[in-house]
């Protein structure tokens, strides 16, 4: 039951990890999305040798195995990288026991409330405000969450659209109606001045819930500042975030009330189910980062069905994104919730052609130990 090859198939979009056991079975896991081709390849050079030999008993110490040992080349792409794998093991082991991921961690596949996430800062407003509302109609959405701010004014709210966020929260919550929670997500585009501003002034008196990231996420003390000055908007973030020791920091000191994590980014399932323990344990919930309708969203909604701290919607996106089709059978909402598919492992198949696009590696056991 030892693992004897790890395969990859990337595009620079996308990429996935399926691990092979000595007695034939398979799994199959994610990096995260975006520049995935250079994950694959910090993959094979970094992580495979590390997993290949070992058993699937103990994932957790393994995914922090790895982080550890490759402590030279810190977080993000390595993180990616071992997401992946985690990930895959998740699967196989689902599979061998003939049982859904969730069910493994004490859940149950259910269905689970999602939020419609908007994806455009460019949008018109009144294009926003009108498609949310035939959204909510169609599909029952109880919750949206919008975009403001400009990602690329580092604090300092040089807003590429100026008077938007003014013009677009007050007329969102007017097309979608007071019965809908409202989200917003700044993309850490304020200071904490301008943040408390555009809380106390737009936010609270249009009913926002959350304000997401609303100061560069890497200056927690930031953050923390507008979290201390908000007592009517509820303050999160953590998505970028996958160093453990930063998230015990962030949660220690307060700087969020609602945690982030990216199952993708962070380092897989294993390494996020830490943060949203230590969530738990400080007494906040937890709404994993899941922006597309590839694996990511899988991953998040067994998550959320099995934790004891869920936040009360998943992330979910309302655009015709490239995931579209990838994976089998589709993510759908129906009366604002989407299902936890409910098969062995994930529950999810990808497109059989996907992979026959995709450029391919694969690292075997007798290659890791030059037997």
């Amino acid at each position: 039951m030892e693992l004897a090859k790890l395969e990859t198939f990337s595009t620079e979009r996308v990429g996935f990890v399926r691990a092979h056991t000595t007695d034939g079975d398979v799994g199959i896991g994610q990096f995260a999305p975006y520049n995935a081709d250079i994950t694959a390849t910090v993959f094979h050079r970094q992580v495979a040798d590390h997993a290949l030999g070992r058993t699937i008993e103990d994932i957790g110490a393994l995914a922090d195995e790895i982080v550890e040992a490759e402590y030279k080349y810190p977080w993000s792409y390595v993180c990616r990288a071992t997401g992946g794998l985690d990930t895959a093991l998740w699967d196989l082991r689902g599979k061998r026991q003939g049982e859904p991921v969730v069910s493994l961690l004490g859940g149950e596949p259910t269905s689970v409330p999602v939020y419609g996430s908007s994806m455009r800062q460019e949008i018109d407003v009144d294009a926003e405000a009108e498609r949310l509302a035939r959204l909510r109609d169609e599909s029952g959405f109880e919750a949206f969450k919008i975009r403001t701010g400009d990602w690329s004014s580092k604090g300092d709210d040089e807003d590429a659209w100026p008077g938007r966020t003014e013009e677009l929260v007050p007329a969102v919550r007017e097309a979608v109606g007071d019965d809908v929670t409202l989200l917003i997500d700044a993309n850490s585009s304020y200071t904490p001045e301008r943040a408390i501003e555009i809380g106390e002034g737009i936010l609270a008196p249009n009913d926002v819930a959350y304000f997401e990231e609303p100061c560069p996420y890497w200056e927690l003390e930031w953050t923390a500042e507008v979290t201390d000055a908000l007592d009517d908007v509820t303050v999160t973030g953590g998505e970028q975030d996958t160093d453990l020791a930063q998230w015990r920091r962030m949660i220690g000191m307060d700087a969020v009330e609602l945690v982030q994590p990216d199952v993708c980014y962070i380092g897989g399932l294993s390494r996020t189910l830490q943060v949203a323990e230590l969530a738990a344990d400080a007494g906040l919930p937890c709404i994993p980062h899941s922006a597309n309708r590839s694996m990511v969203t899988v991953f998040a909604l067994h998550l959320l069905a099995a934790i004891d701290n869920p936040g009360p919607y998943a992330e979910f996106t309302i655009e015709d994104d490239w995931a579209g089709g990838l994976l089998s059978p589709e993510l759908t909402v129906e009366d604002g919730e989407v299902a936890v598919p409910s098969g062995p492992g994930w529950g999810v198949e990808v497109d059989p052609d996907w992979f026959d696009r995709a450029e391919y590696g694969v690292s075997e056991l007798d290659e890791a130990t030059g037997a």
